[in-house]
């Protein structure tokens, strides 16, 4: 499997956090695990499957337990945990800060960095940075957008209308996250996010007209930087051999890195809206998942309830 890193300034860039020591700038250090640990364990002389990988925390359990122990101790515990060269050590509370800290910190090159944060907050805020950073990721050709708060991965064969598509819901107040190039990130094993690469963020390519600069167009309100996949939803020109979804009763999904969405086929023909097909879809979603399905409702009203399946 891939792995993938990021750096320990974009680790902390959301937090509030103070340099006391870094060998070099944030940008250059490398993180490589989202868990980030607390090392009271090892701070009392217990030190397997100790994962060195891992940002350290220090809060007021650890600050007050090598407040309490004597010199000699508080030195030998401080020695090991900074001999180990975990990616950095990170005291939060604005608990003060030991000489040994700073000491070994200089002598092993490892980043002391200190928080006025709460620890459990601070931490948190920390899994949350690391797991969209360092989550696995693939790449699809598509076009993602944001539709009354659903995310939605827009897909279909190049030249079908989806960038199109896009720019028209643009239009009518929502966002655009990427167009043709999509990055999903796996955080976790039910949610994918999505964003666009850099290089090409906020940009649409339409057949006919060239490169247009949403963000430039439409202003800052027209785009989102990430969003979660709340559904797929793939285009294809109509087929009239084909049997297409009439009540919605069937639950068709889509896997993506082995994580099942809802996935809806729209075919496309002269005459329709798509933009509005999709903001309907992006509402009957988000009734379903709060429980309520019109298809269900109308089939017991007609008293067929036993024909769902």
């Amino acid at each position: 499997m891939q792995t993938f890193s990021t750096s320990l300034k974009r680790a902390v860039a959301q937090l509030n956090v103070e340099v006391i020591y870094t060998p070099k700038d944030l940008a250059e250090i490398p993180i490589y695990s989202a868990d980030v640990n607390r090392p009271g364990l090892l701070l009392t002389g217990y030190d397997k499957f100790f994962d060195t990988g891992r940002i350290q925390v220090l809060g007021m359990v650890e600050m007050s337990y090598l407040q309490e122990i004597s010199e000699n101790e508080r030195r030998a515990h401080i020695h090991t945990l900074f001999a180990l060269k975990p990616p950095a050590i990170l005291v939060s509370r604005s608990l003060p800060i030991f000489d040994e800290m700073i000491e070994f910190a200089t002598e092993y090159q490892i980043p002391l960095l200190h928080s006025p944060e709460n620890t459990t907050h601070l931490i948190s805020a920390m899994n949350s940075i690391l797991s969209v950073e360092l989550a696995p990721r693939i790449t699809r050709h598509g076009v993602l957008v944001e539709v009354y708060g659903e995310g939605i991965l827009i897909v279909g064969d190049s030249g079908v209308g989806k960038s199109e598509t896009a720019i028209e819901l643009v239009k009518r107040g929502h966002r655009l996250i990427a167009d043709d190039a999509v990055e999903l990130r796996k955080v976790s094993d039910r949610s994918i996010v999505g964003n666009a690469p850099e290089n090409i963020r906020h940009f649409v390519e339409l057949r006919g007209v060239g490169i247009l600069n949403i963000a430039r167009i439409f202003g800052d309100g027209a785009i989102k930087p990430s969003e979660k996949v709340d559904m797929v939803v793939q285009l294809e020109p109509w087929d009239g051999e084909k049997s297409y979804s009439k009540t919605g009763l069937e639950k068709d999904t889509t896997e993506i890195m082995g994580v099942e969405l809802p996935l809806s086929v729209i075919p496309i023909r002269p005459g329709r809206n798509l933009a509005i097909i999709l903001e309907a879809a992006a509402i009957s979603n988000r009734q379903k998942k709060m429980g309520y399905n019109a298809a269900e409702e109308l089939m017991e009203r007609l008293g067929l309830q036993n024909d769902i399946t």
